[in-house]
């Protein structure tokens, strides 16, 4: 199983250099950095240490993801947030979860019993239970993170659930005028193919440095629509 981390980043100078020196090159096949056009070096600083690099023709986090895809090697994706987010020791475990018992995907999650969010405000760690609580009881999976980008999971997934298609996001973006992720349709559809999933606690450790990007109320209505929407639509 070959495993691609899979490293988006926009303006992540800081974290990038504080965070990407803690993940060893043996744990991983491939590190893929995928920069959102940023202006403070985070794309020179990604090549000289000599990870593959893609920058991004289009913004926004989907697209990020649709224009890594022709430069992954891995049978599995890892996406990883430089920011400070996402605990680097973390990664051989989730990588061994998936192995352990050839799961589709494993998420590392910031509620699950053990694990804390030290990111979280009152608004996102609502939302983040809303969004997930919906999901699961709508969608038939018991996640305690549906939302979080620190996950694990088969490449072929990204075609079999068609995460790959514009027309899977484009009504819900339209409607509130912004460009979201895949991961909550990712974890709606896994779902909804009963696929096999699972949790490992993580805790989300609080930035290093950087802006956040959070659209609250655009990409919450983006999201909840999504989580109706697919009562009725895609199989």
């Amino acid at each position: 199983m070959k495993v691609t981390l899979l490293v988006p980043t926009l303006n992540e100078i800081d974290g990038m250099k504080e965070i990407m020196p803690k993940v060893k090159r043996e744990w991983v096949d491939q590190i893929l950095v995928v920069d959102g056009q940023s202006t403070d070096g985070t794309a020179d600083y990604a090549k000289e240490q000599g990870y593959d690099v893609v920058i991004q023709k289009k913004k926004g986090m989907r697209h990020a993801y649709m224009e890594s895809l022709p430069h992954v090697k891995g049978d599995v994706i890892l996406t990883f947030s430089p920011d400070g987010n996402s605990i680097p020791e973390l990664i051989p475990e989730c990588i061994n979860k998936m192995k352990e018992d050839d799961y589709d995907m494993v998420i590392v999650s910031r509620y699950a019993e053990g694990a804390k969010s030290y990111d979280d405000d009152a608004i996102t760690s609502f939302g983040n239970w809303l969004f997930t609580t919906f999901i699961s009881l709508i969608h038939g999976h018991r996640y305690t993170d549906a939302m979080v980008i620190y996950r694990a999971y088969r490449t072929s997934l990204i075609q079999e659930l068609d995460l790959d298609k514009d027309d899977s996001y484009t009504t819900a973006e339209k409607l509130f005028g912004t460009v979201i992720s895949w991961e909550p349709l990712l974890s709606i559809r896994a779902a909804k193919r009963k696929l096999k999933l699972v949790d490992i606690p993580g805790d989300e450790p609080a930035r290093e440095g950087g802006e956040r990007k959070l659209q609250v109320i655009r990409w919450g209505g983006a999201y909840m629509f999504q989580v109706f929407r697919e009562i009725f639509c895609w199989k």
